[in-house]
């Protein structure tokens, strides 16, 4: 893999390029503005997408295990059900303490454009990265963030 840290930096900057915490976002807010492009048809952001796309292909998938699989806390999935219920994609059934979720029609609707986002996105990142790339950076990225959360709550529970 290349470097592409510019030449020219000074030594106050030359830390950033080798920074995990700042080369990750610089990645996150690459990926995030062409998945949002790639997204635009479906007049949903990415992470709604594949909301959807979960709730559509799991109905009856918790709450909690859709907050699991999209890697969000449970409040943010929350906020974003509200929204998604709001648009008429999904609906809520609540049993006891369990918070159930289903597509609605409008939801069903999307399946084939968000698939078809989804397709556009790998298609445009590996035109970019190239495939091998794009897939190495992908389990990598995986690998890595399964790691640190887990190596995280350790050091939050022995501190």
């Amino acid at each position: 893999m290349a470097n592409n840290a510019p030449d020219d930096y000074g030594p106050d900057e030359g830390f950033l390029y080798s920074c995990l915490f700042f080369t990750a976002n610089r990645l996150g807010r690459a990926i995030t503005r062409i998945a949002e492009e790639e997204f635009a048809p479906t007049g949903l952001t990415p992470m709604y997408g594949y909301a959807i796309r979960l709730v559509n292909g799991k109905p009856g998938i918790t709450q909690k295990e859709l907050a699991e699989k999209l890697s969000i806390a449970p409040s943010t999935l929350t906020r974003f059900v509200d929204k998604l219920e709001g648009k008429q994609l999904v609906r809520r059934s609540v049993q006891g303490k369990t918070v159930l979720l289903y597509p609605m029609p409008k939801g069903e609707a999307l399946e084939g454009k968000i698939r078809l986002a989804s397709k556009r996105l790998a298609a445009r990142y590996k035109a970019i990265l190239g495939a091998a790339e794009a897939n190495a950076l992908s389990a990598g990225v995986l690998d890595a963030g399964t790691r640190l959360e887990k190596g995280g709550l350790a050091d939050a529970h022995d501190a």
